[in-house]
């Protein structure tokens, strides 16, 4: 099926195009920076924002949105699980 919005130029009030499995890391940052972070399973989730700054969000709901720009999901300080990067 043809994509009827490809004529068109995203902006950040559209819908994300891409998504892709988080796996935290304390060394290591997302290969594209997130417009949010799907959280499959509760819990916490540590992160570096795009602006540089590291917080921990506490007590997410499984089946919710982290809308935060995000650079990195660490490792140390996550307890949610299957994290999904979309942008």
């Amino acid at each position: 099926m043809a994509d009827a919005f490809a004529d068109r130029q995203p902006g950040l009030e559209s819908p994300p195009a891409f998504a892709a499995a988080v796996t935290p890391s304390d060394s290591t940052d997302l290969t594209t920076d997130a417009r949010s972070l799907y959280i499959g399973g509760s819990g916490n989730v540590k992160v570096t924002t795009s602006g540089g700054s590291t917080e921990t969000f506490y007590n997410l709901s499984a089946g919710s949105y982290l809308v935060q720009r995000v650079h990195r999901v660490w490792s140390t300080g996550t307890t949610a699980t299957y994290i999904v990067a979309v942008w």
